[in-house]
């Protein structure tokens, strides 16, 4: 699976690839979807997070259950929701006989008895019992034959004479036959609030939720269904999933109707803009140039000085700078430019549409402007690992795709490989267009193609210090451990003065559970980040995350670990990786409500639509884990002995 590149949080690979798809999502916080922003912004990284989340499974029982969902699939088996009640016995098959010589006399079927509101009253304890039995019967009867008005009457009878969570659950199934999803939800709330265990129940009011709309309600009932079943019920775990996704889905549209669009965390701005070769100021802008203050290139020029303070303030000026410079006009020889660098903060915004128009416009003026063919490709990019999310992570093999998700993601995939080639036509010499194209074939795990678009990168400038690391990144990807080793050691002795070096490297030897080396690695990363900050600006707070995951997994430190993002949210209060962070070591000791608090803070910083699903998925998951200790506080116990979100330790595979 792609990490988030340049993220401290990244994917599980190989070494946990076979634990429960579910808790796997949750340590993939920056995976899911903010894979192509974060490998857009820089460098993909690969290095494990650690958390754990309450829906768990064992490994191998993941494995299995996972091979039966598809192999169902394929077999076109019903859903939970579409099932006859289990109690509900089908008439044992039996074989033909030869007809007998003598004549037979028919037995006569046996009388049921009538019971009534009136007439309940009038029987003994013994006689309710029987009746009870006997109604039960023939309404299963009733129910195999599709006859359910008769089978809702004889089970209505059967319940006058014992109000049994069984009678109401089988009521309730056929009420789902015939899609009043109303009655199966009376029904259902009658039989758990007899049985607040009975998971039949509660599965089959969970699908009558969801054909209702009520999502959040649908999802409460199937994760307390997982938990009591100890996650046996793969389509009840599917549930799960695909609740969390709609009702994150349903708030986001909300939350963007309404949100103010602004540029994402510094870290972010700073990991993105670096992705492209530092060039000096264009010619007429330099620092010297005698420019007409309030004029275009007056504005252009203080926006691209700005852009070196790597700082909120500065970004935040820049993008100012660049809109006032269109906005007065005058900017000759410099307009295609002012559109791209407009268009670049918009989309760093989330404001896709606006970015687009800038690109388009900026390469209408100059067909010849590379870097806007290059940062086109990159939206592309984003849009395509975002309808990828279903079909490239391997957590999320057992989901059902998207209608169209194919169709998408070929289409975004070509128009990113369009502008590669329309860009390669203008100057097939720029290194910037081989190492972002590098960049789509690594998060469509193109590893091969990946490694030999960035060596053209490092052959084409060997000072490019990205196109290093990523190709280390890579070869790890690839299986290559020493070659990968082998690259950064001699990334660290031919960029020995940058912190990303030691940043990255470190990474990998966390994924190696060399944990010494790694947190050596990391320290050295922001030693260096401190005493760079004066002279370049704003600090890379990544590196302190990454210590802290070290800490986390190497010594349980969660103290530690803690105030490592507690400072990394002190220099970039906005930095979503430390917020994402801090919510799975949260999680991690069991203090949900404080996890949920960050789970949602990081759906506030989300720049696009898909990013604020992403967030509001894992806050879904963690508020309904709320809710089911609220209303089955005999859970929490069994969730602290599955060890899963209660505190308890990993289950075998997970780090």
């Amino acid at each position: 699976m792609a990490s988030s590149g340049r993220s401290a949080t990244a994917a599980v690979d190989a070494a946990s690839s076979a634990s429960a798809s579910t808790w796997a999502r949750i340590t993939n916080w920056c995976s899911d979807n903010k894979v192509a922003a974060w490998s857009i912004a820089g460098v993909t990284v690969v290095a494990a997070g650690g958390t754990v989340y309450y829906l768990s499974r064992p490994p191998q029982q993941a494995q299995e259950a996972d091979k039966k969902a598809k192999k169902d699939r394929r077999k076109g088996k019903k859903k939970e929701g579409e099932k006859a009640p289990e109690e509900i016995k089908p008439e044992p098959k039996t074989e033909p006989k030869p007809a007998p010589k003598a004549a037979v006399v028919e037995e006569q079927p046996e009388e049921l008895p009538t019971v009534t509101e009136e007439s309940v009253g009038q029987l003994s304890e013994q006689e309710r019992k029987d009746y009870a039995a006997k109604l039960k019967a023939a309404g299963n009867k009733a129910y195999g034959s599709k006859d359910y008005n008769r089978a809702i009457d004889l089970y209505g009878q059967a319940i006058l004479c014992k109000a049994d969570p069984v009678f109401y659950s089988n009521r309730a199934a056929c009420w789902n036959a015939m899609s009043n999803w109303e009655k199966v939800i009376e029904d259902t709330t009658a039989a758990i609030n007899l049985d607040n265990e009975y998971v039949k129940a509660l599965n089959r009011r969970a699908n009558a939720y969801e054909q209702e709309t009520r999502f959040s309600e649908a999802l409460l009932d199937y994760t307390a269904s997982c938990i009591i079943d100890q996650f046996r019920n793969e389509n009840s775990a599917q549930a799960v999933e695909r609740l969390l996704k709609k009702v994150a889905e349903t708030k986001a549209k909300e939350i963007m109707s309404g949100k103010d669009k602004r540029l994402p965390s510094p870290t972010f701005v700073s990991n993105y803009l670096q992705s492209f070769r530092a060039k000096p100021l264009p010619e007429g802008l330099e620092e010297s140039a005698d420019l007409e203050e309030g004029s275009g290139p007056w504005y252009m020029r203080k926006g691209l000085t700005a852009i070196k303070t790597r700082t909120g303030e500065g970004y935040a000026e820049a993008a100012e700078s660049f809109d006032k410079a269109i906005e007065v006009d005058n900017l000759d020889k410099h307009e295609a430019f002012a559109y791209n660098m407009r268009g670049t903060f918009r989309y760093l915004k989330g404001e896709n549409e606006a970015a687009l128009e800038d690109l388009n416009k900026s390469l209408e003026l100059d067909p010849s402007l590379v870097q806007s063919y290059v940062k086109r490709a990159s939206m592309h990019l984003e849009q395509s690992a975002s309808s990828a999310a279903y079909i490239l992570t391997p957590d999320y093999t057992d989901q059902e795709q998207e209608p169209g998700a194919d169709t998408l993601l070929t289409g975004k995939r070509d128009e990113a490989a369009h502008d590669f080639e329309l860009a390669t036509q203008h100057n097939a010499e720029d290194p910037d267009i081989f190492y972002h194209r590098a960049q789509l074939h690594f998060i469509l795990s193109e590893f091969s193609l990946a490694a030999t678009d960035y060596q053209k990168s490092i052959d084409l400038d060997s000072k490019f210090i990205f196109s290093h690391i990523q190709l280390g990144v890579t070869q790890y990807k690839m299986g290559s451990i020493a070659s990968s080793m082998a690259t950064f050691r001699r990334c660290i002795k031919n960029f020995g003065d940058k912190s990303d070096v030691y940043n990255y490297y470190g990474e990998l030897l966390l994924d190696q559970q060399k944990y010494q080396e790694a947190v050596e690695k990391f320290e050295t990363a922001v030693e260096m980040e401190r005493k760079n900050v004066g002279e370049k600006g704003g600090m890379n707070v990544l590196p302190l995350i990454n210590k802290a995951l070290a800490l986390f997994q190497w010594k349980q430190d969660f103290g530690a670990a803690e105030e490592l993002c507690q400072k990394a949210l002190i220099i970039d209060p906005e930095c979503d990786i430390a917020v994402a962070t801090m919510a799975q070591l949260l999680l991690q000791q069991g203090k949900v409500t404080d996890a949920l608090q960050y789970f949602e803070r990081a759906a506030e910083l989300s720049r696009t639509e898909g990013e604020i699903v992403n967030a509001l998925s894992y806050a879904e998951a963690t508020r309904t884990q709320l809710e089911v200790q609220e209303k089955y506080p005999q859970l929490a116990s069994r969730l602290q002995g599955m060890g899963a979100g209660m505190g308890g330790p990993p289950p075998p595979g997970m780090r």
